[in-house]
Formats: C-alpha cells, structure tokens, sequence
C-alpha cells in the first residue's frame, strides 16, 4: 500500500525541520504568503498530498475541536488569533504549548488555536492533552489534506499570526514566544484597546 511509506516519508521530512532553536540563531523567517484574499493554488505531490506554498492573505479556516467543538477563524474578527501548526512528537512544540496557553488565558483579545499536523486519533490526541493541557482548542489536521488557505508547514513549528481584521499580520517558521507575539501585537499600527 502506497499511503503508508508516503506517510513516513512526509513524516520524515517534517521531522527533520523539527528542532529546537539554538542560542544565536537568526529570527525565524516568515512563510510567504499570497496578495489575494482567496484559497492558495495547491499542487499535488505525486502522492495525493495536497501542497500549498503560500497562505492566502485573509484565510479562512473552520476545524472541528478535539473536545467536540468547532473553531472558524471568521467568527474571530476583532481579536488576535495565534494558529498554531504542530505535532506531539516535536519537542519545540511542546515546549511553546504553556507560553500560548498562558498567552490565550491572559489576554481576552487573543486567541490561540493549535493543528495538530500529524496522524493522530481525536481520542489519542484528547490522551496526550490530559498530559500536556493547554486552555486553547486544538484540531487534528489531515496531512494529505491541510487547510486550503495556509501554505502546507515545511517543518514544525510554524504559527501565523492573524490580526483582528483576519490578515496575516505574521508567520513563523519555527518557535515563537508569547514575548514575541505581545510585541508584534504592540508594534502594530490601529491595536485594539
């Protein structure tokens, strides 16, 4: 069967970019993102998969929750939303979950949201998060299949950061603070509050 070996080679590519940053190290460059405000062309890989490699300029995203609910970006405007892609097995990405989950839980104008960018059950994921709880939703992401309007992750972490009028005001590839996402917030031009 042809899924399984693509899935370990998408598997084995995304971990390779998963590592943690080094004292020194350049800030992490931003994804590129698309002019228009639609969904980004995607290509197929050959293998079904789906590439996207650019995120459209106001994306759209509605995911169901792993506790049951449903997250849509839409329903966002007028806060800041941090979306968050990243997986269990990457020990960056565990290490940012408590600085956004804290981040969430102080700020009523922010909003995280966490992908899950990985083959993972809901009742395995809903396992780890009794482990490692955070205060933010968190959706399981079909890797052969992302959402249309953010660029397929090249390595994990990569977050965006959405502004209250639902622009991407950010992305990330790589860790990202919450001391770096409040100052990106403050920085910006028209801030609510």
């Amino acid at each position: 069967m042809r899924v399984v070996p693509l899935l370990l080679l998408a598997t084995t590519l995304i971990l390779s970019a998963c590592k943690p940053s080094t004292p020194g190290e350049a800030p992490a460059k931003p994804a590129a993102t698309a002019p228009a405000s639609g969904p980004a062309p995607a290509t197929d890989a050959g293998n079904g998969m789906a590439i996207r490699e650019t995120t459209a300029e106001i994306p759209t995203l509605a995911v169901d929750t792993v506790d049951g609910g449903r997250f849509d970006l839409s329903a966002q405007r007028g806060k800041w939303v941090v979306v968050n892609f990243w997986a269990t097995w990457c020990a960056p990405c565990l290490k940012e979950m408590p600085e956004l989950s804290a981040l969430d839980a102080m700020r009523e104008d922010v909003q995280v949201i966490g992908l899950a960018y990985e083959d993972i059950t809901p009742a395995d994921m809903q396992a780890f998060l009794k482990e490692h709880p955070v205060v933010y939703p968190i959706a399981v992401i079909d890797v052969m299949a992302p959402p249309a309007d953010f660029a397929t992750p090249r390595g994990l972490p990569t977050t965006y950061l959405i502004s209250p009028e639902g622009k991407v005001a950010k992305a990330f590839a790589g860790p990202v603070t919450a001391g770096d996402l409040e100052a990106l917030i403050a920085r910006s031009p028209g801030k609510p509050g």
